[in-house]
């Protein structure tokens, strides 16, 4: 089945407020929010009581462009699918609690809070970090998912030799759009990074629309896409 694929470079709250409403089926998005590690306090010592592997400063800065809030930008995306559609966001444990609350402010119902249990781990003073998590949201009456036996933890091994620092498996975001939609339907990823929900959107022949501000990071999305639908 003939896909169709649109790539918008710059900045995803400039590109949601010019797509038509009511015109997308499902998101999937892993969103830019404050990452803090397990902490960089620094002991009597002087010495760091960080675990090796933390990040280097607790700014929770991992990217350039990640000073944008939930509510910038859930009114929109919920504005853009189409009624009886799902949205996944991804989201850590720090922010999960903002991210629920935004996302219920801008109209969504909250289906279930899906775990992704990765095969590594991130060191941190209060038990080490082995899973994310996943806002499983919905717009106006609940619809079923198609896999009646998915369960709300499930395991995918994560990304080696990433591109992008946060990358996630084209094989989960594939379980979530499959879940989620049907061939030929609209998959949009407004913080689409390296492109990886694009791979698996067309993977599962679903039409996609990726957004991303990065011009390092877009350029390897547009590459992978490309390969993707054999155009390299």
């Amino acid at each position: 089945m003939p896909v169709e694929v649109a790539l918008y470079p710059g900045c995803a709250l400039r590109v949601l407020a010019g797509l038509p409403s009511e015109s997308f089926d499902l998101v999937v998005t892993d969103p830019p929010y404050r990452t803090i590690s397990g902490g960089n306090t620094v002991g009597k010592s002087g010495r760091s009581r960080r675990c090796t592997g933390m990040l280097l400063k607790n700014d929770g800065k991992i990217f350039e462009h990640n000073d944008v809030e939930f509510s910038d930008y859930l009114p929109d995306l919920f504005r853009v699918l189409r009624t009886g559609s799902h949205m996944y966001l991804m989201v850590n444990f720090l922010n999960l609690e903002a991210a629920l609350a935004a996302t219920r402010a801008a109209g969504f119902g909250v289906h279930n809070l899906l775990v992704w249990h990765k095969n590594n781990v991130t060191p941190n003073r209060w038990y080490m970090k082995n899973v994310e998590y996943v806002i499983f949201a919905r717009k106006g009456p609940a619809k079923a998912i198609h896999d009646k036996g998915s369960k709300t933890c499930h395991q995918f091994d994560n990304v080696r030799g990433k591109s992008h620092p946060t990358e996630k498996p084209v094989d989960l975001l594939q379980h979530y759009i499959e879940n989620s939609s049907d061939a030929g339907m609209e998959v949009l990823d407004p913080f689409m990074g390296t492109g990886s929900t694009g791979v698996a959107a067309l993977r599962c022949e679903r039409n996609f629309t990726g957004i991303e501000i990065d011009p390092a990071y877009f350029s390897v999305a547009c590459a992978r896409i490309d390969e993707e639908l054999g155009l390299t």
